[in-house]
């Protein structure tokens, strides 16, 4: 991983993703979480392990949120803890996480969706479809119920390990029973399900790739034994915004979070540590991997 030092004096790019989960075989208390390798080539974290998600498109504001939508944009709105966007800004977050996980994982949250539903809009996008036109075709209806938000990242003005900026609301969900995760083969080419724990483990061994959000999102998952508890977990609280601040000392590159004593924001927003330093061509931990493992 190469890391920025370029700034950007761009605004950050409205992005949305799924951090995508299933529990573990009856008898084995545990979560995995689904990742994707992105494709070595891409502009954007190539070679890492991500989360389904992308940027938002203007289609996704002019969905026909009524026909197509299990909740009014109002209703979305008020889960976000963003009073300062309007409602059809909230539902588009939400039309866009949903798109980006069907569009790179297979996944379609719509109601009544099987695998069946999946592969002919899968097909359907291939003939030509837009996103909107597919629903309509098909009839569906978005199932965004099914996800919660979970956290909101904002990149910095020198971002770290990408040259681009982004705003991103991160959603939490159970990936549908009858239906199958698998990355595309296009801008994705790898997937696995892992555990929390397992995940960081690979990444600590050298084995995959994870930028800074990824971490961090993994370690918030770690307390966790069922998808149940995750998903309480965000309907009882609102997300936090977190900003990352980095800053330079001595040649190294080092990243603060809310809570840290170098950070803007003295109230601690998450589990984990407050700070990750760049050693080794990637991020980790100032204190070691089992801080990672600290509240």
């Amino acid at each position: 991983m190469e890391l920025n030092s370029e700034v950007i004096t761009t605004p950050p790019r409205p992005a949305a993703t799924v951090v995508m989960l299933r529990d573990t075989a009856v008898g084995s208390r545990g979560i995995e979480v689904f990742l994707l390798k992105r494709h070595g080539a891409s502009q954007v974290l190539g070679g890492a392990f991500v989360f389904p998600g992308g940027k938002v498109d203007l289609a996704d504001a002019q969905l026909d949120m009524q026909a197509h939508l299990d909740q009014t944009p109002q209703a979305l709105h008020s889960g976000m803890n963003e009073p300062s966007i309007e409602p059809l800004t909230a539902a588009s977050f939400y039309v866009a996480a949903i798109r980006e996980a069907f569009e790179e994982s297979g996944i379609l949250f719509a109601q009544g969706a099987t695998a069946h539903h999946a592969d002919e809009a899968t097909e359907l996008l291939k003939q030509g479809l837009t996103f909107p036109a597919m629903l309509a075709h098909m009839n569906l209806r978005l199932h965004s119920q099914q996800l919660q938000p979970w956290s909101r990242w904002i990149t910095p003005k020198v971002p770290s390990v990408t040259n681009k900026r982004f705003d991103t609301r991160f959603f939490i969900s159970a990936v549908p029973e009858t239906q199958i995760a698998r990355h595309d083969n296009f801008e994705t080419t790898e997937s696995i399900w892992l555990r929390p724990k397992a995940a960081l483990e690979q990444y600590w061994q050298g084995h995959i790739e994870l930028a800074p959000p990824q971490i961090m999102s993994l370690v918030s998952l770690l307390t966790h034994d069922t998808v149940a508890s995750v998903m309480q977990a965000a309907r009882s609280r609102l997300p936090p915004v977190i900003e990352p601040e980095p800053f330079d000392h001595e040649g190294v590159r080092i990243i603060c979070y809310p809570g840290d004593e170098r950070h803007s924001v003295r109230e601690k927003a998450m589990p984990g540590p407050t700070r990750l330093i760049f050693k080794n061509k990637r991020f980790e931990p100032v204190s070691g991997f089992d801080s990672l493992f600290h509240a």
